[in-house]
């Protein structure tokens, strides 16, 4: 069945477009949710208008996705989980518990099904992209730290200032007790 797409359908093409499809996708799916109809000579004279209609709304979901995409990437969040010795968690943060947080960080409403691609299982960081679109897919940092490990708070907010604790005092403190055990063995 060959169809005009009325609209921008995913995996398959732009608003505008003659495509060939199977004849169930189109009578099933295409025709009754009005993103296409029957290619047909009337249809076919509609085609540029809806063309340049879908144009103008890609270029501002596409403005809209750039800003967006930035803010995405500047986020890092944080869970806490019960994990084995191992660093395995004992049950897993979910796409879902991912997006709630994300938007609740960014006050938006991403879908949970566009964020990550499976559960994260491990303790560490983990970087999750976001599917916006067919040219957006942005990245953020998740951290999952374990629950009831040492110093859990201190790590949180080290990692999301990004900072590190100098290691020349430890090397100082170091040589000094070196010279001190040399100053004994000497005496």
């Amino acid at each position: 069945m060959k169809v005009l797409l009325k609209e921008d359908v995913d995996n398959l093409g732009y608003a505008g477009e003659v495509h060939t499809v199977a004849d169930g996708y189109g009578r099933n799916f295409l025709l009754p949710k009005g993103m296409a109809v029957k290619a047909n000579p009337n249809a076919l004279k509609q085609a540029d208008a809806w063309r340049k209609r879908a144009e103008t709304h890609r270029a501002e979901l596409r403005a809209e996705y750039d800003v967006l995409s930035d803010k995405i990437r500047a986020v890092v969040l944080s869970f806490t989980a019960r994990a084995g010795d191992n660093g395995k968690l004992f049950g897993s943060i979910t796409t879902q518990q991912i997006a709630d947080k994300l938007n609740e960080e960014l006050g938006t409403e991403i879908d949970r099904r566009k964020v990550g691609t499976e559960t994260l299982r491990q303790v560490g960081e983990h970087m999750v992209p976001v599917r916006l679109s067919a040219d957006h897919h942005p990245e953020f940092r998740v951290i999952v730290l374990q629950e009831g490990a040492p110093a859990v708070a201190e790590t949180a907010e080290m990692v999301e200032s990004d900072e590190a604790e100098p290691v020349v005092e430890a090397e100082e403190d170091f040589e000094s007790e070196e010279a001190g055990l040399a100053a004994e063995a000497e005496a």
